[in-house]
């Protein structure tokens, strides 16, 4: 029997529609699924312990060899909502910044945008646990991505949005994560795997239905805030993006 193709992924509310059609759809049978957080999912695919991961982009400038396998990723054409710095001072005022230890992109990203589009110097201290949450207050404020950042947005006076900073500072759209091969992966699979990708997104209005929160507009997070399709600027992001990262 031939071995089943081992796939990585984020667990986060972003991911439901590229899930999906692994989950249904026919690819079903030829994939194993496991569900981890970014930065562990980089340590599999970097172990054999998955073939293919959902990657977050900033593990790309680590390795020397990787196959991007999908027409499709985790980004956003500007406000992502899910990827924030909070505050309860506005940008002038906060000395300190948490950073979320789920995503090291989405650091790396921040950074860049206080450096480089806020021009705010600030002190940066990598967070270990969820605890740090809580100590968003006064001169600190604090980096959070994921499920977690659409539910305290109600709690927090000022919230900047990376996708929105990236935007304004490059005028293009940014990719969170890609689907990524450390080996050769057949056409055959790639074409499967993107079928299966793109039911998710022709079955968007079911998706939002089974994952309906109080806390946020499911609607405008999956129609506005994510895009999945892995374009041309997209591509072109992504490459300025690695490319910053010399300069931390």
């Amino acid at each position: 029997m031939e071995r089943k193709i081992r796939i990585g992924a984020v667990s986060y509310l972003n991911t439901k529609p590229l899930l999906y059609g692994l989950q249904n759809g026919p690819i079903s049978d030829a994939i194993g699924l496991a569900l981890d957080y970014p930065s562990n999912l980089v340590k599999s695919l970097k172990n054999d312990q998955i073939d293919i991961g959902l990657l977050p982009v900033a593990a790309l400038a680590d390795m020397e060899d990787y196959q991007i396998v999908s027409d499709f990723c985790i980004g956003t054409e500007g406000e992502v909502a899910s990827v924030c710095v909070f505050s309860e001072v506005p940008m002038e005022d906060i000395d300190t910044v948490l950073l979320d230890y789920q995503s090291r992109t989405s650091v790396l990203l921040c950074r860049i945008l206080f450096t480089q589009h806020w021009k705010k110097r600030v002190q940066f201290i990598n967070a270990t646990d969820e605890s740090y949450i809580d100590r968003i207050k006064g001169n600190v404020a604090g980096l959070v991505i994921g499920d977690r950042a659409l539910r305290i947005r109600e709690r927090h006076k000022y919230i900047f949005d990376l996708g929105l900073g990236w935007k304004e500072m490059t005028g293009l759209p940014f990719v969170f994560a890609v689907w990524t091969a450390k080996h050769k992966v057949s056409e055959e699979f790639i074409s499967l795997f993107n079928t299966a990708n793109r039911l998710g997104l022709e079955n968007i209005g079911l998706i939002i239905s089974h994952n309906n929160m109080d806390y946020y507009p499911m609607e405008v997070y999956f129609r506005k805030n994510i895009s999945y399709f892995f374009t041309e600027n997209m591509r072109l992001s992504m490459r300025l993006f690695l490319s910053s990262l010399k300069n931390i």
